[in-house]
């Protein structure tokens, strides 16, 4: 019994562009995408600034009540507590809507990066601050903590120079260094 002729890519008409996801679908849950109509009027957003197209935030971030910079040098500070070393703190708030700030620390040992993760969450939780994500552990030599307006990396050495954040937010203001 003969198959269907698999139809060549170039006879097929180009896909419609998807129609974004709304409401239930867009906080997480599984649903199908269904193709915009073709006279979807959405413009494209403007190309000018690092954040053009990217909404302004209208509330204080989730998770503390506390100003993104204070919390931020509270970060620093736990982490200085804990012995990190090469502590940067960079202003990525013009950049992203990810985070207002970006703290990368490093520690020597898979002890030391859970001490200095473990003070972190302990001192942040102590002030009544919630940590909304914990990602990774010492033994994988990278762990990232969420705070809403702020995002903490703890690396091992070698980790931290192959993935080079520092690199990557390159535009970003550096607000402090300690070393």
């Amino acid at each position: 019994m003969p198959s269907d002729p698999v139809p060549d890519s170039q006879d097929s008409p180009p896909a419609a562009p998807l129609e974004p996801l709304h409401g239930a679908a867009a906080d997480g849950a599984v649903a199908a995408r269904r193709p915009a109509a073709a006279s979807d009027p959405t413009p494209a957003p403007p190309s000018v600034g690092p954040r053009a197209g990217l909404p302004a935030r209208t509330t204080p971030p989730p998770g503390t009540d506390r100003a993104p910079l204070e919390l931020a040098r509270r970060v620093v500070d736990l982490a200085e507590d804990k012995k990190a070393a090469d502590i940067v703190l960079l202003e990525i708030a013009h950049l992203t809507t990810v985070a207002d700030y970006l703290v990368l620390c490093s520690g020597g040992s898979e002890r030391q990066l859970a001490a200095i993760a473990d003070g972190i969450v302990e001192g942040l939780k102590a002030d009544g601050t919630r940590i909304l994500a914990r990602e990774g552990e010492a033994t994988s030599h990278w762990v990232l903590l969420d705070v809403g307006s702020v995002v903490v990396h703890v690396f091992a050495p070698p980790e931290r120079e192959f993935y080079a954040l520092e690199r990557l937010w390159a535009e970003a203001r550096t607000i402090l260094r300690v070393q």
